[in-house]
């Protein structure tokens, strides 16, 4: 697998990214409406919720509360957040293996060999749909990975930035039949949204964004903006400095310790992007032009 940052898919190729809902995230139920004094029985489309076991080998890795689909690209970009890969061609395949009960819910990753110590498996990387920091048992051991700071070369106009989350909420498929999921998206410079994800955690929504273009090639996103639905917080942080994000936005608050993160390693976090209003935490030269 090539992770060269000079192959960029064509077009056509992030359309499909941006897709159609995927089957198996919907649920459908039966449920009862009350409506100003009135009673009625609907059928209500509810966010998908599985677990999903990551292998590496024959190996469980760690098992994560998900909405299904984009399960591989899911399973690339946690390895590539949790530090266990550092570049695509890390990976020698990924697959999802169907299960005897018919669910697609194991993926298969077989690795480089010498990528890392077996030792590193037997670390606990159980995880839920609002984990927080996945797997890790403390702050410092995050802080201790070899975190690069992001390319100074983009930045990004304010006007463009607050166009982004309409971009973003148009596209949000899921969201818009059910209401209850979180979404990820990663737009280039000009604003031109390359793909996007939802999931019922905010952390595998950002994980599948950053799967996707740690598959296709295009990791570092040196020149990339991630958009999250929801709020900054520390691990959304984390995520984005391993895929080389320069900026990253979300519609809410980020933490303390997301902020303390951003500064530390000159990450662009900006929160409350809402309208033509938002706040710059760190890195405020990617959005501020200098005077011609």
């Amino acid at each position: 697998m090539q992770s060269s940052a000079s192959s960029r898919p064509t077009a056509g190729e992030f359309e499909a990214a941006r897709g159609a809902v995927p089957p198996q995230s919907l649920a459908l139920s039966q449920v009862t409406e009350w409506n100003a004094g009135t009673l009625r029985r609907i059928e209500d489309a509810l966010a998908a919720e599985e677990p999903l076991e990551i292998r590496i080998g024959a190996e469980p890795l760690t098992i994560t509360m998900r909405t299904p689909g984009h399960d591989t690209e899911l399973a690339a970009g946690f390895l590539l957040s949790e530090g266990l890969i550092e570049a695509a061609d890390d990976v020698v395949a990924i697959r999802s293996a169907p299960q005897a009960s018919g669910r697609n819910n194991l993926v298969e990753v077989e690795l480089r060999e010498g990528v890392f110590e077996p030792a590193e498996l037997r670390r606990n990387f159980v995880s839920s749909s609002s984990c927080g920091i996945c797997g890790r048992a403390s702050i410092e051991a995050v802080r201790r990975r070899n975190l690069r700071a992001p390319s100074n070369d983009l930045v990004i106009d304010p006007e463009l930035l607050c166009q982004l989350p309409d971009r973003l909420r148009a596209e949000q498929r899921v969201f818009g039949r059910t209401g209850g999921l979180h979404a990820a998206a990663i737009f280039d410079a000009e604003g031109n949204l390359l793909v996007l994800r939802e999931d019922i955690g905010r952390h595998n929504a950002v994980d599948k964004v950053v799967g996707w273009a740690l598959l296709e090639g295009l990791v570092p996103l040196s020149n990339c903006v991630l958009l999250v639905s929801g709020r900054g917080g520390f691990e959304i942080v984390q995520k984005a400095l391993a895929a080389g994000v320069p900026v990253l936005a979300s519609v809410s608050a980020p933490s303390s310790l997301a902020v303390q993160l951003a500064r530390e390693l000159n990450l662009t976090l900006v929160g409350f992007l809402r309208g033509r209003r938002f706040v710059i935490y760190s890195g405020a030269s990617r959005c501020i032009p200098s005077p011609r």
